[in-house]
């Protein structure tokens, strides 16, 4: 007689269990990427914001557009940075342009439609441990809830 070639159940039992091992590994793994990746953007983004928040002061600290010596010179609202603002200097009156587009919170909810939005906003006139909004934007910052893969908020990046 002769002997059938093939799998025992038990040999089938042991590689299944092997493999449900393996990807439950695995899954932690691809979270931690996909969370590190969202983080990512997201410090992409606040210093793209930031940096154009700075950029529109100096253009004003250098005359290149109009404020009121009263006024902080930050833009008095984030679309200000895409709409572009008229630049005094040029004799053909052009618009100084500091973003393409005002960039989405990656940890926003996809319930808010618009992209300035997405972030809490910071006027000149209000402190750094509690940011409020007014007459213009100075800072930016996540209003996610939860703490970053370095144990900082990221309300507070």
């Amino acid at each position: 007689m002769k002997r059938a070639r093939g799998f025992t159940l038990m040999e089938l039992l042991v590689t299944v269990a092997i493999l449900a091992i393996l990807a439950g590994m695995a899954v932690p793994t691809v979270e931690l990427a996909a969370r590190r990746s969202k983080e990512q953007e997201l410090r992409t983004e606040l210093r793209r914001i930031r940096e154009a928040l700075d950029a529109y002061k100096r253009a004003v600290d250098d005359g290149r557009l109009a404020a009121a010596a009263n006024e902080s010179g930050y833009p008095k609202s984030l679309q200000a940075l895409v709409d572009g603002v008229e630049n005094v200097k040029d004799p053909k009156k052009g618009k100084l342009y500091f973003l393409r587009r005002v960039p989405r919170d990656p940890f926003a909810g996809e319930k808010v439609a618009d992209a300035a939005d997405t972030w809490g906003l910071r006027s000149y006139a209000s402190a750094a441990d509690d940011p409020q909004p007014g007459e213009d934007v100075f800072d930016v910052y996540s209003r996610a809830r939860g703490t970053g893969i370095n144990g900082v908020p990221y309300r507070a990046w």
